[in-house]
């Protein structure tokens, strides 16, 4: 795999490192939103169906440089107070444990939170609690701010607040850091207050572009940028393409893989065409 790596920085120039973050082969926890039962008592029913894509883009792409073991945490369907469990097409469950099952990912590192709310929480909370100067750990905001707040909170009550210095909060949405799903959920500035902001925040710029299909993570109805994926050799990545097709709004909208590729590869402004050079003849498990 560090040969793979080395090959991906010679011909596609790409910063492997994340040496923004400097970030050098750490955990990694992510919580994605995402749900898909009607929340009537929210302004907008539907969930975030960007994250069905997302997810199996972001596996993707840790799985290519070869960090499956660094995923220590993933949650999805975070919104806290929703209804009680997806439908019987669980489209963020059907993303995450069909890429553990293509690409070697542990599938007792994710938590469906409308389900497995408790043990969602406390794993997260532990992860956040190992975390040291020469053991951090890098938390990816891809969702509301809610779920965080609860399971940071369990680290504070427990009295391990010094561990936060050694988190790294990465964020590219103002809606995930602002938006509360009920009036008494918590957000960024609450989550800031509770740490004493000793959290180490990087906020990337939003991966959305909607206006131009070829650069970030969003071409709205224009499928055609995706199409490498559709035309693959690889039949994993064929099946990465089916994932961005599940949106229910027929959008091609992955944008919290972008958080993914910031860290991981060192670039916030990645494109259709980016994601294709990196991802190259497809991904290969040892």
């Amino acid at each position: 795999m560090k040969y793979q790596i080395v090959l991906f920085a010679l011909f596609f120039g790409l910063k492997v490192s994340g040496q923004s973050l400097d970030y050098k082969s750490n955990r990694i926890a992510v919580s994605f939103d995402g749900n898909s039962e009607p929340d009537t008592a929210y302004k907008w029913p539907t969930g975030d169906p960007d994250d069905w894509g997302a997810a199996a883009a972001s596996l993707a792409i840790i799985a290519k440089l070869g960090l499956q073991d660094k995923l220590v945490h993933c949650s999805y369907n975070n919104f806290i107070d929703a209804p009680a469990g997806p439908d019987e097409e669980n489209q963020l469950k059907i993303s995450l444990e069909g890429g553990a099952e293509r690409w070697g990912f542990d599938k007792s590192t994710m938590f469906d939170v409308t389900t497995q709310l408790e043990a969602a929480r406390n794993n997260l909370a532990i992860e956040i609690s190992k975390s040291t100067k020469d053991n951090p750990l890098y938390l990816l905001y891809a969702g509301l701010t809610e779920f965080l707040y609860q399971a940071i909170e369990l680290v504070v009550k427990d009295g391990n607040i010094s561990c936060l210095e050694h988190v790294y909060l990465v964020s590219h949405s103002k809606f995930n850091e602002n938006e509360k799903r009920r009036p008494h959920h918590r957000n960024y500035n609450d989550l800031v207050e509770l740490t004493d902001n000793l959290m180490k925040y990087k906020k990337i710029q939003d991966q959305n572009l909607k206006e131009n299909p070829n650069k970030l993570w969003n071409s709205l109805e224009d499928f055609s940028v995706w199409y490498w994926m559709r035309d693959h050799n690889d039949p994993n990545i064929r099946w990465m393409y089916t994932r961005i097709q599940a949106h229910s709004g027929n959008h091609a909208d992955i944008s919290d893989c972008g958080l993914f590729y910031y860290l991981l590869v060192g670039d916030d402004n990645g494109s259709p065409e980016k994601f294709k050079q990196f991802i190259g003849d497809g991904i290969t498990i040892d």
